[in-house]
């Protein structure tokens, strides 16, 4: 399945390599690791990134979930978007990877009910409550993506405010206090704040 779907923003599949019990995937390489290790590392790892780059992941990745639920030939359903997954390279192009999760999902049906997998923080509500996967489950964990690489933190460490919120909670919380542009990484220096918003209300 891996080695068969072609996208700009999804990690390609070299081959594979079996020796007796010992079994590995090789995947093209990506110069800069993950968006996780870039932008929620620590010092040592981290690399400042702008506002221009930042919105590029987004809307890279955006595509890649687009064409897995939408184009590729097999319905795919990742079910761990998150940044740890996304990958990328020395121009910072973003790439999905780690399709461990991924499941098949067939056009005439309107959920599949499967165990729950995923990452804390990362999860849609009604999947882990019911277990029942749809395709919202990976936009949900797409949204809270978006909220991580705007705020430069982490949905499954962070806790935010004195009730010690996870990420969504606490940009609904500024958003009914119309401070939305609260959540924005102090890094960011300069950025267009309409244009933020919008990502932010996507969410």
């Amino acid at each position: 399945m891996i080695s068969n779907i072609r996208h700009t923003n999804l990690v390609e599949l070299i081959g594979c390599c079996v020796e007796d019990s010992h079994r590995a995937l090789v995947y093209e390489y990506l110069e800069n690791n993950s968006l996780a290790s870039v932008l929620l590392s620590s010092r040592s790892k981290h690399i400042a990134l702008d506002w221009p780059t930042r919105a590029a992941i987004c809307l890279g990745t955006a595509s890649a979930v687009a064409f897995l639920h939408y184009e590729a030939v097999l319905h795919i359903i990742h079910r761990d978007i998150k940044a740890s997954n996304i990958l990328l390279d020395g121009n910072f192009h973003p790439k999905i990877g780690d399709f461990r999760l991924a499941k098949l999902f067939p056009d005439n049906v309107t959920h599949i009910s499967t165990r729950v997998a995923g990452t804390f923080g990362y999860l849609a509500l009604e999947y882990t409550l019911l277990g029942q996967l749809t395709k919202k489950a990976d936009v949900y964990s797409f949204g809270v993506l978006l909220l991580g690489i705007i705020s430069g933190k982490s949905s499954s460490k962070a806790a935010f405010g004195v009730e010690f919120m996870l990420l969504l909670e606490w940009t609904w919380k500024l958003k009914e206090e119309d401070r939305l542009l609260d959540i924005v990484d102090p890094e960011l220096s300069q950025y267009l704040e309409e244009e933020v918003l919008r990502f932010i209300k996507v969410v």
